[in-house]
């Protein structure tokens, strides 16, 4: 059987499930999106991206069609058609089909699709061995102009961040602000350990909060570690104890270089794997089962 994709109430084929060419978050990248997984048919903190799903799109004025605890039962639907255990899911919400001008007004319709497949961004060997990471000149939108904060599916400013870093031989990049502090790679969070301390960007620099950055904060806390949401400078990665990436598709990476500096030494390092463990366990008790 091949997978199904819901778009707006129905069930279609993966090869036959489209849009107009005329809906908006195709046009102009107006919507908004969760990237989400499940675990041995366990939803991870499925009601934590729901909610950013709808304050994103409170913060685009963009209504969704279906409730919350409707779009809940729409993803496990969606999986349990799929007969997926473990899985990546997409929640897509455009601003529907209008015409070709920017007056979101004359979209009348919002739409709502669930896909729900697998995904790898890292091969397995980064996860044991580590990541090296590259920064790049594209700084981060400022939060006054598009807040990072909303998921929107205008991800354009990440794209030419991950071209940079490709075309210079690197699997990711790590962005900084307009003001050259650090604040976070195309796809995923970033975390520095110094001291014992674990630290990370605050969130009114123009991040997103990570629902995997929060959950690896609070199982740090609760290992007795300081966690600080500080300012961080480009210095301060060269010359961290340990790093590491965190972002639903991607878990947990350890990051054993940035700019061809060695952070530790080059090998991910203990506190980093201990976070590694715990996190799995988390995934496999936190959601919504299916």
């Amino acid at each position: 059987m091949g997978l199904k994709v819901y778009i707006n109430g129905e069930y279609f084929e993966k090869d036959q499930a489209k849009v107009s060419v005329f809906d908006h978050g195709l046009l102009y990248g107006d919507g908004v999106f969760e990237g989400i997984r499940s675990y041995s048919r366990l939803v991870f903190k499925l009601k934590e991206h729901i909610d950013r799903l709808y304050e994103s799109s409170q913060g685009i004025m963009l209504t969704i069609p279906l409730s919350k605890e409707e779009m809940i039962k729409a993803v496990v639907a969606t999986l349990k058609l799929n007969e997926l255990d473990n899985a990546y899911i997409r929640l897509v919400v455009t601003r529907g089909m209008g015409d070709l001008g920017l007056d979101p007004r004359k979209c009348k319709h919002a739409s709502v699709i669930v896909i729900t497949d697998n995904i790898k961004l890292y091969p397995e060997k980064m996860y044991k061995e580590g990541l090296s990471i590259i920064t790049v000149p594209t700084p981060r939108n400022i939060p006054e102009a598009l807040n990072p904060q909303i998921k929107s599916l205008n991800y354009l400013n990440n794209i030419l961040a991950k071209i940079e870093a490709l075309n210079s031989g690197y699997e990711e990049a790590l962005m900084f602000t307009a003001h050259g502090y650090v604040a976070e790679c195309t796809g995923d969070n970033i975390f520095i350990i110094k001291d014992n301390n674990l630290i990370t960007p605050p969130a009114f620099l123009g991040i997103l909060k990570g629902i995997t950055r929060a959950c690896v904060m609070d199982i740090a806390k609760k290992s007795g570690m300081t966690v600080k949401e500080e300012v961080i400078t480009r210095h301060n990665i060269y010359t961290a104890d340990e790093c590491f990436l965190t972002g639903t598709a991607a878990e947990i990476i350890p990051v054993v270089g940035v700019d061809k500096r060695i952070i530790g030494d080059g090998k991910p390092g203990k506190i980093t794997l201990s976070l590694m463990k715990e996190f799995r366990k988390v995934t496999k008790t936190d959601g919504v089962k299916y």
